[in-house]
């Protein structure tokens, strides 16, 4: 720097309430009249914001290339960070505020070219030749944090810097200190790791340059730690220029997105993540003097409303103890370690459970920030946030189940919306297995956490269109013109309807009739019936017109029944477990449509395949059990084709392979059939002893799959010969008691009185 003009650095680790408040007092003191931050330049017109107090921390500066938003970088603030506050200070005085990193246009670039340089060595060489960073090259700190007897560097720094509050003389020492690290220690990098970092700081070197040319003459820089020895002396300007000539960039676009704790806590910025941003919160609000009381009330109202006992004399023994261990450990104050031990001894008596409540909840936290309506949005950001506002569905960070009521109108709403978001792959909702106490099909029960990248994922979905209906009906159309497998275009279909896309059916649909006329591949037929089938079952639940789906069902499944037995002819261990898949999944979508006719069609499929010889026997004895079970076929025919198919005479990976297909990993079931359970067991006590030597390798096979527990309980159940043998007969029916509940059942269940026939019904 000149003679007319000063830099004063200040160099910072990672956001932090002992850094923010020295950092604001030596501000205080210097009154600069330049700010530099080490942040990207793309995003100095939006500090404007930074006078809106809908602008709420913690938030991030997003980066994205409006062509590929996934290429995007998050510079991340939160309301401790040091460059928050130092920008706010310049803000409110007036103070020019500028941030000084290479570009991010220039960042994406060079990532993007190095990717391909990597690609390009794996295909010829089969490895990119750069070795791995190292544990210090990623955190050079933790030279000083272990030479000082801490385990890593972020203890060090944390007891240091953060939980030291505010010391006057830090940045010097701070400086002093990365420069004997950056002299002394040999830190390994990766060539593209060490390019980029040279292209940094000379670029943060530039930046001085013109704010000193500009006329500036009280400058103050806020800067990563590591960066401050090499601010400190300006090497001539050439040498910077050259290395920052000619370099690829490419066209991005910033706004501010809202962030949370929970990313905080990831490594970003300027080193490691926070891990701790709710502890930073409470050192950054609370005074010294309070800071451990404060924090262990804080714990026990947590745990008082999680139904936990805490009591004001554990809080008084914790506090005690905390103070206590910081006192023997040489500390001024209780750091978060000591008040961590006191709870989990004082107020936890051990147990682990509660301290995950409250690093989740307190140490951690799960804020999230809030962006003001003025900041830069793509359409379909403002479409989805102005739906959010009408549905009432917080964005929110925390996991949260939502039980809809597909019969109310704005449940009914919300699960289009959910949907439609998904066919955004934005994954804001997952869709739940429906609980248990949960009775029929107009319930969906999903778990709902907006994650701050998703904006990114936001972003990408734009390209579709500028609402959520237009985006999600674009890429559905695009989807069936590009997709050629059966399965998936019915489970678009189903996704469409699902989401209520109307103008998306008719393409959609049109794919799936075109690809179903010319599918004979009996697996993708298989696999289309079942999400066809929910939604002909479920389409009136939903309101929607699935007159299409039912035409296509009476075309795919007589065509899968008829192409069945051959399909399971002459096919390996592999092909047979997927069919059996395809099989048992067309089993429960017949059932859940209740179509006689369908029904009978599939059924004759089933009674083929059972007795076919050609058939893998994993499949002849899934159909036999099936067959079964629907009472197509009775104890005594079904006890004929066990006999056949595992006697003596057969290979004895065959009959293995049947008894396992038989079988169909189902123990509950084998111990709740009586008629079932008896068959097998006549089946077994029949056998000769040289034969049941024979079929017992067998048996340990098919048994293989059981649980534990079933195994056990099949176990007891053979102890008792006299149930296990006795053939379960079925009551006589008496239809005269049977109809003397109907008129009670007719009442429930709403319906009108009926006159009786003559045949009693």
């Amino acid at each position: 720097m000149s003679a007319a003009s000063a830099c004063h650095l200040f160099g910072i680790r990672h956001h932090g309430p002992g850094s923010a408040r020295s950092l604001l007092r030596a501000l205080e003191a210097l009154q600069p009249d330049c700010l530099l931050v080490e942040g990207p330049p793309e995003g100095e017109e939006l500090l404007a914001l930074l006078d809106d107090a809908a602008l709420q921390p913690p938030v991030a500066l997003l980066i994205y290339d409006p062509d590929a938003a996934q290429q995007a970088v998050f510079y991340p603030f939160a309301e401790f960070s040091p460059e928050w506050n130092a920008l706010r200070f310049a803000r409110a005085r007036g103070i020019p505020a500028r941030f000084i990193d290479l570009p991010v246009a220039h960042k994406l670039a060079l990532a993007r070219a190095a990717d391909e340089a990597a690609d390009d060595a794996t295909l010829a060489e089969g490895n990119t030749g750069d070795e791995p960073a190292t544990a210090l090259a990623a955190d050079p700190l933790d030279w000083l944090g272990r030479a000082a007897g801490y385990g890593d560097g972020e203890a060090w720094w944390n007891h240091l810097v953060e939980e030291r509050g505010d010391c006057f003389d830090l940045f010097t020492a701070i400086g002093e200190a990365m420069s004997s690290v950056r002299a002394e220690v040999p830190v390994r990098r990766r060539p593209a790791d060490q390019r980029l970092e040279a292209l940094r700081e000379a670029h943060m070197r530039k930046c001085l340059r013109q704010a000193e040319k500009d006329g500036y003459t009280c400058i103050a820089v806020v800067c990563g730690a590591w960066h401050v020895p090499a601010l400190q002396t300006l090497p001539a300007a050439k040498s910077d220029n050259e290395l920052l000539k000619g370099l690829p960039k490419v066209r991005v676009s910033a706004t501010w997105v809202p962030w949370s704790n929970h990313h905080l806590s990831f490594a970003s910025g300027y080193g490691a993540g926070v891990i701790a941003p709710g502890w930073y919160e409470h050192l950054w609000r609370c005074p010294p003097e309070r800071r451990a009381i404060g924090w262990l009330a804080r714990a026990a109202r947590l745990l008082r409303d999680e139904g936990l006992d805490c009591s004001s004399a554990h809080l008084i023994e914790g506090v005690r103890l905390a103070e206590t261990l910081a006192a023997l450990r040489e500390r001024a104050q209780p750091g978060l370690d000591e008040l961590d031990e006191a709870l989990r001894s004082v107020v936890c008596l051990g147990d682990e459970a509660p301290m995950q409540l409250i690093r989740q909840r307190l140490t951690v936290g799960n804020r999230l920030g809030q962006t003001p309506d003025s900041a830069p949005a793509v359409p379909l950001q403002r479409d989805l946030l102005q739906r959010q506002k009408s549905l009432r569905l917080k964005a929110d960070t925390a996991q949260k189940l939502l039980d809809l009521d597909l019969r109310q109108p704005i449940d009914l709403k919300r699960s289009h919306l959910l949907h439609r978001l998904n066919l955004l792959d934005i994954d804001w909702g997952r869709l739940q297995r429906q609980r248990r106490q949960v009775k029929g099909s107009f319930h969906e029960l999903w778990q709902l956490q907006w994650e701050p990248a998703m904006t990114v994922a936001v972003i990408d979905a734009s390209r579709w269109g500028n609402t959520v209906i237009e985006a999600a009906v674009a890429i559905a159309v695009d989807r069936a013109g590009k997709s050629h497998a059966l399965p998936e275009l019915a489970a678009l279909i189903q996704q469409v309807l699902l989401a209520d896309l109307p103008p998306a059916i008719a393409a959609v649909g049109r794919a799936l009739e075109n690809q179903a006329a010319v599918v004979s591949d009996v697996g993708q037929l298989l696999a289309a019936i079942p999400p066809l089938a929910h939604v002909a079952r479920y389409g009136n639940v939903r309101q929607t017109d699935a007159g299409m789906v039912e035409q296509l069902l009476d075309s795919l499944l007589p065509r899968a029944a008829i192409g069945l037995p051959g399909a399971c002819s002459a096919v390996d261990d592999d092909a047979a477990t997927a069919l059996r898949e395809g099989i048992g999944a067309t089993q429960q979508a017949l059932r859940l449509l209740a179509r006689p006719a369908l029904r009978e069609q599939w059924l004759m499929a089933l009674e083929r395949l059972s007795r076919l010889d050609a058939a893998h026997g994993l499949l002849r004895g899934q159909a036999a059990r099936l067959l079964f079970d629907e009472q197509a076929a009775d104890s005594e025919l079904t006890g004929r084709r066990m006999s056949l198919a595992l006697s003596a005479a057969n290979e004895p990976a065959v009959a293995a392979a049947w008894l396992e297909g038989f079988l169909d990993r189902s123990a509950l079931i084998l111990l709740h059939d009586q008629p079932l359970w008896t068959m097998v067991d006549q089946w077994l006590t029949s056998l000769s002893a040289a034969h049941f030597l024979r079929v017992l390798p067998l048996l340990r096979r098919a048994f293989a799959g059981f649980s534990v527990p079933e195994r056990r309980q099949l176990g007891e159940r053979a102890r008792q010969p006299t149930l296990a043998l006795s053939v379960a007969a079925g009551p006589a029916w008496q239809a005269a008691r049977a109809e003397r509940v109907l008129p009670l059942l007719r009442q429930f269940l709403g319906l009108p009185e009926t006159a009786r026939t003559e045949e009693g019904g």
